[in-house]
Formats: C-alpha cells, sequence, structure tokens
C-alpha cells in the first residue's frame, strides 16, 4: 500500500496540555510517528515523503487569516516579555463574531479552542508536512489506487477552518477530502476516532458535497463535549450530510458493529465514490483515554467491512496514543484491507 510521512513532522514536540485542571505531558509525542511507522511497514506498507502540493489545498478548507496566525504566531509570541516557549491561550471570546485582536495573546485564544494545542517553534512546518501526507495519499487514491495511508501527525480532526483544538491544527481528512472534491469524486468521511472529529463537522456542517460521519464516545462527559451529538445533522444546504453515531463509554466490538453498519449504509446513499477514514486508534481498549474497548481483533474486524464496501480508501492518521498495542491496532487494520 501507498504510505506518506515527511520527516518534518517529527519536529513539532509538544510538551504540556490541561486535564482536569492538571498540567500533564502531551501525550501527542513524536514517539507515535516510530510505533506507527514500524507497524504499517510490518502490514505492507511502502513509505514515501510527499510532494509539496503547495498552501492551495490547505487554503480550501483554512482561512488565509488562521494560515497567517499559524505561520507567524510562534515567533510574534517569543517576542513577548516573559512569553512561554509555547504558545497556549488564556483566555477566549465569547462567540466566532467578537472583535479580532492585533495582541499575540488574543490572536492565540481566538485561534486555539483549548489548552491541548500548544504551538512551539516547529508546529507550522510539521502540520504543513502533515497536511502534505494526507493530501498525497488522496492524489494516490484519485489515480487509481485502491487505497493509501497517510502517516499524519500531528492529526487535525479537531482543527476547524480557524481554530486549533484537540493536538490538532490543519484538518488533514478535510483537507483530503476537498483534494478528492476537486478530482472528480464524490466524497464521504469516516471518522472512527474516539473524540468526534468536531473540527471536521464544522468545517462541512453548511455543505452537501461532502458527507461526514463520526463514530465516537458519548461527548455528555467526553471531549469535545460541545459537539458529536446525534441530533446535530447540518445546517442549511448541508442539513442530512452529517451524522454522528455516539456510543456508551466502554463499548465493546460487538457494541461497535451496529453503528458502522448505520454509517456505511449512510455512505452508500450518499453515492460515495470515496472515502476518506479519519483513523484513529484511541478507541481500543488499552489506550490511555479509555473512551471505547475496541480490541486489536476488532481494528481487523472494522477494515474488512470498509474493505467490503469496494470504495477507495484514503486512511488519514487522527489519535491512537502510546501504548503496548499502539502498533498492534495499526496492523491489525491495515491486515485487514
Amino acid at each position: 500500500m501507498h504510505a506518506f510521512l515527511a520527516p518534518a513532522q517529527s519536529a513539532h514536540a509538544p510538551q504540556t496540555f490541561l486535564h482536569q485542571g492538571v498540567l500533564k505531558p502531551s501525550p501527542e509525542a513524536p514517539e507515535r510517528i516510530a510505533i506507527l511507522k514500524d507497524a504499517a511497514q510490518a502490514a505492507g506498507c511502502t513509505f514515501a515523503a510527499p510532494p509539496d502540493a503547495g498552501l492551495a489545498p490547505i487554503a480550501a478548507v483554512h482561512s488565509s487569516e488562521y494560515i497567517g496566525f499559524l505561520r507567524t504566531i510562534h515567533a510574534r509570541w517569543s517576542a513577548l516579555d516573559g512569553a512561554a516557549p509555547e504558545v497556549i491561550p488564556n483566555i477566549h471570546p465569547r462567540t466566532r463574531a467578537d472583535s479580532y485582536p492585533t495582541s499575540p495573546v488574543g490572536q492565540a485564544g481566538y485561534h486555539q479552542a483549548d489548552t491541548a494545542c500548544p504551538i512551539g517553534p516547529h508546529t507550522w512546518d510539521a502540520a504543513y508536512a502533515s497536511a502534505q501526507s494526507a493530501i498525497a495519499a488522496a492524489d494516490a487514491v484519485a489515480s487509481g489506487a485502491p487505497h493509501a495511508y497517510a502517516l499524519c501527525r500531528p492529526p487535525g480532526h479537531h482543527a476547524y477552518a480557524d481554530q486549533a483544538g484537540g493536538f490538532c491544527f490543519l484538518n488533514n481528512s478535510a483537507v483530503a477530502a476537498q483534494r478528492l472534491l476537486a478530482a472528480g469524486h464524490r466524497p464521504a468521511i469516516l471518522d472512527i476516532d474516539v473524540h468526534h472529529g468536531n473540527g471536521t463537522q464544522g468545517i462541512f456542517y453548511d455543505r452537501a458535497d461532502v458527507l461526514t460521519v463520526s463514530i465516537h464516545a458519548d461527548p455528555s462527559d467526553f471531549y469535545p463535549f460541545f459537539w458529536g451529538h446525534a441530533q446535530e445533522r447540518g445546517a442549511g444546504p448541508g442539513l442530512g450530510a452529517n451524522l454522528n453515531l455516539p456510543l456508551p463509554r466502554l463499548t465493546d466490538d460487538d457494541g461497535y458493529a451496529p453503528a458502522l453498519d448505520t454509517a456505511l449504509a449512510r455512505i452508500t446513499d450518499f453515492g460515495t465514490t470515496a472515502l476518506v477514514v479519519a483513523l484513529g486508534l484511541d478507541a481500543h481498549q488499552a489506550d490511555p483515554f479509555k473512551g471505547l474497548a475496541l480490541t486489536t481483533p476488532g481494528f481487523t474486524r472494522i477494515a474488512r467491512t470498509l474493505a467490503a464496501t469496494g470504495l477507495p480508501l484514503v486512511l488519514v492518521q487522527e489519535g491512537g496514543y502510546v501504548s503496548d498495542h499502539l502498533g498492534t491496532a495499526l496492523s491489525a487494520f491495515l491486515s485487514g484491507l
């Protein structure tokens, strides 16, 4: 299988995130790349560095204001007297319609949804390279490959058009879907990360040309809390083009299967011609976030179900954090295709 990874993706090394008021080491560590790459190669993936497709495919889903923020904020933040080594917000606007400040502190609050997306000196380069990996995988599928894997790190599905959040800066799955759309496909995104893909939903919420489907732990008591509920169906032209399938905490393989069947029925009814899989592995029972309880064979079962659709698949790596089973979960999934 074609697989893509750029060396610059390792440079982003977030130090901390705030969890329930406690400052903890960030689980979105560069170590994830080595684990996932080894597992993908063991499953038959052949990696290449993605070509540089430029900013245009990224700007097709992200605002130019936000891209400019990501490119420049660390240098501007670092020029502040007494600034921390990472850009972390401490104030947020009440709505997106509130005034846009000139201060780096105010802009951080506007463009960073939470404290789990600190921006360091290499964050932009890594996020840009991660998006290029997703673009390359989409291009491979658009050119006839049945499947392609983008080892996207940092991940992307919590990033909105103009806002980072939850370890995510550029929405790689959305960028891939938009790329497929431009190539003439009718794409859908199926997000199987344990967390709802709120950024992906937000980007396409009022659009009818990309279907977004997410299977995740019930956000009533799980990140991202405010989004991912079953009543969120899209808006305007996009009404009915968003499907959320929240599951009770610690749902196992057998409990997951009906939700996947429901997701694939909607994907079929959309007339999908290429499927972007936001491939979170953090639904595994050994993942430190403990949201769902899928087993390693359960990931093989999911992949076989997806393969049976006959749709070309763009696999975009999302979550899945360091545990003894991270690599085996990816190998199990890829072996099922």
